[in-house]
């Protein structure tokens, strides 16, 4: 039988492998919490607990997939998004940190004790879409994604963080499904890597996410080219479009826009730009 710090330092000496050092004893810990139920605190308060059979079982199982180079987000079945909490699995792309800048951006473009009408293409994990209806009590969102599973775990999100009663979800090719609705903003945090580009990522991203949700083309700009005209049919006059873009993109896109209004680009922590934000003129 093993303690909490036998197996913290044997499993951060496994995870140096894939990761640098702190970032494998960061996973360490949050994979030893998730097995046992309890928070960083808790851990390193009680160094010398022995583990049960079951509970040194279930952590090395944990360490074996990691290994791997599985997402951790994945193994914990969790992820934090906005301060929200979210359910993710091998079904959709874990929600980033730079994406949080889309839901900023919109927040300061959108009045917040209005009625809005605001639809989320790609939603996956329903991380965009439900942080807006969280932040925006007085919208209505509708979530769209391709995928029938990826809508599944969306749906199961809204539930969790109580807004599945201001959350429609559609299966749909972008805008297909509400091509003659109209809206005040539409969202996208399109798939934008290039094919050329995928062994650069890293394994696991490249192995364990799912790739519809990664790869557009050539040169990564195919969503954009389809999802541009389709968001200013829906949109009302003045209605705002944002999109997650990836590095190198902001020349494209930006000519891409060129019939858009408004046109800017919020950079992430880094200074690259992260955010395409246009408005339809009229």
């Amino acid at each position: 039988m093993a303690t909490i710090r036998q197996m913290l330092a044997e499993a951060a000496q496994r995870l140096a492998s894939i990761q640098d050092a702190s970032a494998a004893r960061q996973d360490a810990q949050l994979l030893m919490m998730h097995v046992l139920s309890c928070d960083r605190a808790s851990l390193l308060a009680y160094p010398e607990r022995v583990l049960t059979a079951e509970e040194e079982r279930a952590y090395r199982e944990c360490l074996s997939r990691r290994e791997t180079s599985e997402p951790v987000q994945y193994i914990l079945g969790r992820a934090e998004f906005y301060g929200l909490p979210f359910e993710v699995d091998g079904r959709v792309l874990i929600p980033r940190p730079e994406t949080e800048h889309l839901v900023e951006s919109l927040l300061h473009r959108v009045p917040k004790d209005k009625p809005l009408s605001i639809v989320d293409v790609g939603t996956g994990s329903g991380a965009i879409a439900i942080a807006l209806a969280f932040h925006l009590p007085m919208a209505h969102l509708t979530a769209l994604d391709i995928s029938s599973e990826a809508l599944q775990l969306a749906q199961s999100n809204a539930a969790l963080n109580g807004v599945a009663d201001r959350v429609r979800f559609l299966s749909s090719d972008l805008l297909d499904a509400v091509a003659h609705e109209h809206f005040d903003a539409v969202v996208s945090n399109p798939p934008y890597v290039a094919e050329q580009d995928r062994a650069t990522l890293s394994s696991q991203v490249r192995d364990f996410e799912p790739a519809s949700a990664l790869f557009a083309g050539s040169t990564g700009l195919d969503i954009y080219r389809r999802l541009i005209p389709q968001a200013h049919a829906v949109l009302k006059p003045h209605g705002w479009l944002l999109m997650e873009i990836g590095y190198g993109q902001q020349p494209a896109i930006e000519a891409l826009l060129a019939d858009w209004s408004d046109v800017t680009f919020v950079p992430d922590l880094q200074g690259i730009p992260r955010v395409a934000c246009a408005r339809r003129r009229t």
